[in-house]
Formats: C-alpha cells, sequence, structure tokens
C-alpha cells in the first residue's frame, strides 16, 4: 500500500454504511484494513441489490462495491474461539478498531473497550451508533432515513413544509463514516504525543445535528424553524432552480456585486423598488422567481448557461449520474478508478475525494486502488500472518 496512512493497521468490524465508508477513507489514504465478517452472508450490503453485477452463482452487489475498495475481507464467527482468537491476534497488532455494533454487543462477545484497550493501550476505537451510545434512546437501532427524519434534515428536504424528503443518498451513513474518521486521525495525531489510544464515538443523529448549519442558528439564536422549500435557498435570492426554455438551469446570487452583474447583463434595473438588497428580495421570493424565469423564458439552457458565465455568474446545470460520470471534469479530478476484480474482472468505481501534491506541485496521489473483496477473499494470508506473530 501506498499513502499517508501506510504505516496504519486498521481492523473493521462494521458492516452497512457508515462504519464501512469510514474505513475505506482510512484504505483510500493506504491504510491496511482488514474487514471481519460473518461467515456465510458477510457484510449486510453483500445482498443489498438489485443491481446485482456477475454470474448469478457468484454476483456481487453493487452497493457493497461503493464502500469497500481497498479492504482485505475474513470470515470469523466471534462465538467461536478459535476465530475469536484471530481477531484478538488483529486487534493486539491494530492502530485503530472501527465498530457499528449496537450498544452492548461487544461486551456481550467479551470484546468490550477496557478488553480491548487493556490488551493494546495504543488502540483508537471508533464506535458509530444510530443515536449515542447513551442518553434516554441511546440503544435505539439507527438506519439512514430513520435518523433523516429524527435529526430534522427530512423536514427541511422538499418542495415544501408538507412534503417531507429523505436525501437521495444515505447522507446520515456517510456524514458519520466522514466524522468518525476525522476523529480517528484526531485521536491518532494525539496519540503520536501521548503514546495511549483513546475510544471515539460519534452517531448518525449527531452527524446530521452536525451538518444543520445556518438551519441550526436559525433556530437556536433567532427563533425560527425552518422548513423545505423546494429548490431555493431560504436566506438568499435569487438563488435556486430556474426555468428556461428548455428545461431548467441553476444560479448563485451570492452577493450583492453578483447580483448587479446578472442584472446588467440580462438588462434589468439592480435598484428596483423591493429589488435593491438581497433581505428584500429574500422577502418576496417569488416575486423574484418571476423576474428570472421572465428573463430566461427566450433561453435555452446551452445558450443561457454560456452567457451565465460570460457575464459572471454563478451556474450550472442539473445532471443525471451517468452524465456527471462521463463529464471530462470529474475524469480530471481522479474521482474515477479502475481496479481488477477477482470474479467481475476490470471495474471502474467512484474514486477518492482527496488529492495530494507534493512542494515541488507534483501530485502524489496514491493510484493503487484494489477492488472491494470477496467474502473470506484473504482469510489464509491474515491467517498466516496474524499465527505467525508478525508486523504490519
Amino acid at each position: 500500500m501506498t499513502g499517508p496512512l501506510s504505516d496504519l493497521l486498521v481492523v473493521d468490524l462494521t458492516r452497512a454504511l457508515a462504519g464501512p465508508h469510514a474505513t475505506q477513507m482510512l484504505g483510500d489514504l493506504g491504510a491496511r484494513v482488514v474487514k471481519v465478517e460473518a461467515p456465510g452472508s458477510g457484510d449486510d450490503t453483500r445482498g443489498w441489490g438489485p443491481p446485482f453485477v456477475g454470474d448469478p452463482d457468484a454476483r456481487q452487489s453493487t452497493y457493497f462495491l461503493c464502500t469497500n475498495r481497498n479492504k482485505e475481507s475474513i470470515a470469523l464467527d466471534l462465538k467461536d474461539e478459535g476465530d475469536k482468537a484471530v481477531l484478538l491476534g488483529l486487534v493486539d497488532r491494530a492502530d485503530v478498531l472501527v465498530e457499528n455494533f449496537r450498544t452492548g454487543v461487544l461486551e456481550r462477545l467479551g470484546l468490550g473497550i477496557e478488553e480491548l484497550m487493556r490488551r493494546n493501550p495504543r488502540l483508537v476505537v471508533l464506535s458509530i451508533t444510530g443515536f449515542g451510545h447513551d442518553g434516554p434512546e441511546g440503544g435505539r437501532a439507527g438506519y439512514d432515513q430513520i435518523a433523516q427524519g429524527e435529526a430534522g434534515l427530512m423536514s427541511l428536504t422538499g418542495s415544501g413544509p408538507d412534503d417531507p424528503q429523505r436525501v437521495g443518498v444515505p447522507i446520515a451513513d456517510l456524514l458519520s463514516g466522514m466524522y468518525g474518521a476525522y476523529g480517528i486521525l484526531a485521536a491518532l495525531h494525539e496519540r503520536a504525543a501521548t503514546g495511549k489510544g483513546q475510544v471515539v464515538r460519534t452517531s448518525l443523529l449527531a452527524s446530521v445535528v452536525g451538518v444543520h448549519a445556518f438551519q441550526g442558528t436559525r433556530w437556536t439564536v433567532a427563533g425560527e424553524v425552518g422548513r423545505a422549500q423546494g429548490n431555493h435557498h431560504p436566506s438568499i435570492a435569487p438563488y435556486g432552480l430556474f426555468r428556461c426554455r428548455d428545461g431548467a438551469v441553476q444560479i448563485a446570487l451570492g452577493s450583492e456585486g453578483l447580483w448587479k452583474k446578472f442584472c446588467a447583463g440580462f438588462g434589468l434595473d439592480p435598484d428596483a423598488e423591493g429589488l435593491a438588497t438581497n433581505s428584500e428580495r429574500v422577502a418576496v421570493r417569488e416575486r423574484v422567481i418571476e423576474v428570472v424565469e421572465g428573463v430566461f423564458a427566450d433561453w435555452d439552457s446551452e445558450p443561457l448557461l454560456a452567457r451565465l458565465a460570460e457575464v459572471g455568474v454563478p451556474a450550472g446545470k442539473v445532471r443525471t449520474l451517468d452524465e456527471v460520470y462521463e463529464w471530462d471534469q470529474v475524469a480530471s479530478q481522479g474521482l474515477l478508478v479502475d481496479v481488477e476484480h477477482p470474479t467481475l474482472g476490470g471495474l471502474t468505481l467512484p474514486g477518492p475525494p482527496l488529492r495530494f501534491f507534493d512542494a515541488t506541485g507534483d501530485e502524489v496521489t496514491r493510484t493503487d486502488h484494489t477492488a472491494p473483496p470477496l467474502l473470506d477473499q484473504h482469510s489464509d494470508e491474515i491467517r498466516s500472518w496474524v499465527s505467525s506473530g508478525g508486523g504490519q
């Protein structure tokens, strides 16, 4: 492995998405990630489909493929003493252990946090739960859509207050993984000074509340409850999706200077009564939408986007995912990686969102990514490595 975390060993006891996303982030950066799965079935997401790809007798879930690159897989029955000994051998050598069991499960398996850190005081443990490990509802099971609703995100998403909608990807899971990886790196940095590991905890609930941003302070400071209002910003106007002759485009006028540029470019008066300041425009948002869409009514989207770029107004289209992955800008940013899968052959996967450059400007981003593993694919190598007492 190459990458800034190539000296780290991560034991991944997670399944579904939040935990696997955190460990994939570490694997993308070069850490050795050993994914421990249940014998026979493996990670829950191996069965999440359709779509599945590959031969019917060895089909693979595309859901599993999205979040398990750069990992090794071993199947261990944690109720079997022999398999448990293999896991403990990994724990003894690990820098990081990530788990997303329900509260109390590890303790019942004899693998509680105190025992893990007694064996390896330098271990950093990330624990991800649905609603927190403690508190009056700390034991609740957590799934993404439930968390999106409970944490308020669905009330802010949709065409209006009576149309709550989930975000189109499991954002609570993904954010939990991102926050978890961030917490792991902070704990590893502190370990470099103290020599001691620690426990990092986050949850689906915490991750969504953590990104409420201005909607959070809108309530905690101003006492206003944000509600879903479709594709227009609650605090900036014009900012959103606007219809044109053959579809729609998005514009984002985040300053009075941009408003003036927009008006100059399309023959509008920036100081028209009731429209001169952002606060005024927000108060009459529907009027602003009518004005903008009135201007756009004679434009097709492509020439309109070109005109907006010429004027200097931030704008864009709404792309379907096939258009995104065929876009040369996406490819230029390293957001596609090619890997060789043991049964599916060559695959192109969505890639990691970070790039690295040295002091001379040369890119040193890791490029040697590996495909998501088959269940138990690396069992022999891992068992041999543990039994030999090998280092990382």
